[in-house]
C-alpha cells in the first residue's frame, strides 16, 4: 500500500493559509460594516473664489460666468518683433575652442546663442557687438556679430 503524499508540513502550511483567508474576510467584512456612505462624499473637495481648497460647496450668489470665447486653452503667440533689425549686446560667454558662445541683449537682458560661423570679427567674454538675428532650429541663433 502506498504512503500518503500529505505530510506534516504540507498539512501545516494549508492550514495557514486558510487562516490568513479567513482573517483577511473577517477583516473585509469589518471595514464594510464601518463604513459610513460611499467613498465618493468623503473625496469630495471644492474650490473657493480665492483658490483655496475647502469641503464646503461653494456659494451660488457668487457663482461668476464665462464666455466660451473668452478661456484661452493655447500656448500665447510670441509677439512679433523686427528680425533685420540690428541690434546690440554683450558677449557673456564665448568658448573660442568649440566655437559657440551667448550674447546678452542690453536692454532685455535677453540671451542669444552665437556660432562662429556668425561672426564677421573675433570676439571675447565682455565686448559689445551688435548683431541680427535669424531663426535656428532651437530659437533665435546672433548673426553678422561685428565688435562695437
Amino acid at each position: 500500500m502506498s504512503k500518503s503524499q500529505e505530510t506534516y508540513s504540507k498539512k501545516e502550511k494549508e492550514k495557514k493559509r486558510q487562516k490568513k483567508k479567513k482573517e483577511k474576510d473577517e477583516k473585509r467584512q469589518e471595514r464594510k460594516a464601518n463604513s459610513k456612505g460611499g467613498k465618493l462624499d468623503n473625496m469630495m473637495a471644492y474650490i473657493d473664489e480665492h483658490g483655496n481648497i475647502s469641503d464646503t460647496p461653494p456659494d451660488p450668489e457668487k457663482k461668476i460666468e464665462f464666455e466660451l470665447e473668452d478661456i484661452v486653452t493655447s500656448v500665447p503667440k510670441q509677439e512679433e518683433f523686427d528680425m533685420d533689425a540690428t541690434r546690440e549686446g554683450k558677449i557673456d560667454f564665448f568658448n573660442t575652442d568649440k566655437g559657440f558662445g551667448f550674447i546678452k541683449e542690453i536692454g532685455t537682458n535677453e540671451s542669444y546663442f552665437v556660432h562662429y560661423k556668425g561672426l564677421i570679427d573675433d570676439v571675447t567674454e565682455g565686448d559689445k557687438v551688435s548683431f541680427e538675428l535669424e531663426k535656428g532650429m532651437k530659437g533665435l541663433n546672433a548673426i553678422n556679430v561685428k565688435k562695437i
